[in-house]
């Protein structure tokens, strides 16, 4: 014996109904998925602290979105090559541990994890499109010292999911530059 639902098609027509009003809700309240960023450059050079996790992260992600990341590593050739349209300097690129609790003996208890990025962008002209901007993530950690290796890879698992963060914030504000 088969467990089988069938739907009258009364009721499927109410069903129908239903997910179509709330479509058309949705979508005349402005409600629309996020789509692929577009950029108002094609080539955009990276300099300043290239060889971090998080610039390697954003080179990958820019070379994602159809955009050409030029490097102090690769090599000038073609027009625009030596500067391209844009270039972005990463200022600092940081990550900290810091102790916020302890026990009355002195154990730690809690940390705090951040992550810290700074860039700016500008045309080859020196032309500011984005000045200083300043990316600071931060996340707690509870601390047992019986459990050292579970939570080194928790935290290794929190720095990866702020770098991952930071390189979608960096990604949507130079999206946001719409003329150079």
């Amino acid at each position: 014996m088969t467990n089988q639902r069938t739907v009258s098609p009364h009721r499927r027509a109410w069903l129908q109904l239903a997910l179509g009003a709330t479509a058309l809700g949705l979508s005349g309240c402005g409600f629309a998925l996020r789509k692929a960023p577009t950029f108002a450059f094609d080539t955009l050079r990276l300099q300043g602290m290239e060889g971090t996790q998080v610039s390697r992260e954003l080179r990958d992600a820019l070379q994602a979105n159809g955009i050409r990341v030029l490097t102090s590593s690769t090599p000038a050739t073609g027009p625009g090559a030596q500067t391209g349209q844009a270039i972005l300097t990463v200022l600092t690129d940081q990550r900290e541990r810091v102790v916020v609790g302890q026990t009355a003996a002195g154990q730690v208890r809690e940390l705090q994890l951040r992550t810290r990025f700074v860039f700016r962008l500008r045309t080859p002209t020196d032309k500011i499109l984005i000045d200083d901007v300043e990316l600071l993530l931060e996340r707690d950690i509870s601390f047992n010292e019986t459990q050292v290796l579970a939570k080194d890879a928790e935290e290794q698992l929190l720095y990866r999911d702020m770098r991952s963060d930071i390189v979608q914030q960096v990604v949507r504000r130079l999206a946001a530059v719409k003329s150079l």
